[in-house]
């Protein structure tokens, strides 16, 4: 690993910053990237972010460390788009970001003192409010901007923090529970009509009402979805090995008991890792 000093953090991100350049030197540079634009780049902005995403869940630090690459390599082509266009460069994209973290950490910066994290949280989110003088804008509105680029299962998530901090939350975990019974219930009754249009509204209630429970528990619905996405392939996989990738011509029974035998499997396979990742502590 090059050693770390700013010298050389300075030389790579000026070559880095040479190299886009010649890629969208409109008479030598790659055709690709010269006709690049901040929206036709949108999608491959989500998918690395979602490739670095995953690389934080399961890949090692090699995966890690080129997807960071990726999304840095989106960051330099929107600004230096937006700096052929004379509008902002990579300058002032950092100086922005430099400034906005010593404006909003003031416990650091200016009056240092010692916040619990859930202290640094709301002092982020009062001068955040502050800036954008959120405090003339209602809730609702402010949380249609804020999801909008977002995930759906992501907004979920901060839609319901955001409600459960002004104070409309349920007053324990079994509440939530019960609600979610209750969704269930109503999307049941709406398979029974047959009717889709209700059918997909009271599923949106259920999968809303299970983030909460997410929420509860500090957990990332993202985070669950994927570990159980993997955890579907690994014992899918293991059922395509057994019949040699035959499934279509199996019954339903017997598809049923080498799933189980699957989830079996794969459960003991997790356990031993697990123990092995313990033995080398």
């Amino acid at each position: 690993m090059k050693k770390n000093t700013k010298e050389a953090t300075s030389a790579s991100i000026h070559e880095l910053l040479e190299i886009m350049s010649r890629l969208r030197n409109p008479a030598t540079g790659c055709p690709w990237d010269i006709k690049q634009t901040h929206h036709s780049l949108i999608p491959c902005l989500l998918e690395e972010a979602h490739e670095l995403a995953n690389a934080i869940r399961f890949e090692k630090d090699q995966h890690l460390c080129e997807e960071l690459g990726d999304v840095l390599l989106q960051v330099i082509f929107h600004a230096h788009i937006a700096n052929e266009e004379s509008r902002f460069s990579i300058l002032d994209v950092i100086e922005g970001i430099n400034k906005k973290l010593i404006r909003r950490h003031p416990h650091i910066f200016s009056k240092p003192k010692k916040l619990t994290m859930q202290e640094a949280k709301k002092s982020w989110e009062n001068i955040k409010a502050s800036e954008s003088k959120q405090s003339s804008e209602s809730i609702s509105n402010y949380l249609r901007g804020k999801i909008r680029c977002q995930p759906a299962l992501t907004g979920a998530m901060t839609i319901s923090h955001k409600a459960a901090s002004t104070g409309f939350e349920w007053e324990n975990i079994k509440d939530v529970i019960d609600k979610v019974d209750e969704e269930i219930i109503e999307l049941k009754q709406a398979i029974s009509n047959q009717n889709i249009t209700d059918i997909k509204s009271e599923l949106g209630d259920v999968i809303f009402t299970l983030v909460n429970i997410a929420r509860w528990f500090n957990i990332n619905p993202e985070d669950s979805l994927s570990e159980t996405n993997k955890r579907f392939l690994d014992r899918f996989a293991y059922m395509e090995l057994a019949l040699n990738e035959n499934i279509s011509t199996q019954s339903k029974e017997d598809l049923k008991q080498l799933w189980q035998r699957a989830k079996a499997k794969v459960k003991g396979q997790k356990q031993l890792s697990n123990s092995s990742d313990n033995l080398n502590l």
